[in-house]
């Protein structure tokens, strides 16, 4: 038995001095989301979104296009406060789509005027989120930001075709 626990011990030692862990490191490494855009700008059939002129903090984390799964765009960051928000837009059914995309968030019956769109406001126990429907897709943007910040993204969405 303390043969075994000896062998655990040292194969412990071995990954900790190998593996590495600087606790001063960038926790988050920023994407470039040029390439994935301009492919999905081209391939959907509606008006794919993106921010345009954040302020200093914002970076780019998750991208992906996935036409198989109802036109899916999907576009992460970690904003100045280290709090999640993406952009997510869709052909799919609102009803399914967006507490699925949200972690089932509710409609709040609620809505938020940014830059001159009407948009709705729902909660839920993970996510809130900001949803309007409008050029054959739902958009999104969600997160675990307050609802000032996912204003601030939705108020910075563009379309631009490719």
């Amino acid at each position: 038995m303390f043969q075994s626990l000896g062998v655990i011990m040292v194969a412990a030692g071995v990954m900790y001095l190998f593996i590495p862990h600087d606790e001063n490191a960038e926790p988050v490494k920023e994407k470039d989301y040029r390439v994935e855009l301009i492919t999905a700008q081209r391939a959907a059939p509606y008006p794919v979104l993106a921010p345009e002129g954040l302020g200093e903090g914002w970076k780019a984390t998750v991208v992906s296009y996935k036409r198989e799964e109802g036109d899916a765009w999907q576009l992460g960051f970690l904003s100045p406060d280290t709090q999640y928000v993406a952009i997510h837009q869709s052909t799919s059914e609102p009803k399914k789509y967006v507490p699925d995309v949200t972690h089932e968030a509710k409609n709040t019956g609620r809505t938020q005027t940014v830059a001159g769109q009407v948009w709705q406001r729902w909660e839920g126990p993970k996510y809130d989120a900001l949803v309007r429907t409008d050029g054959g897709a739902t958009t999104v943007v969600t997160g675990t930001a307050s609802f000032d910040r996912l204003a601030e993204m939705a108020g910075a969405l563009r379309a631009k075709k490719a």
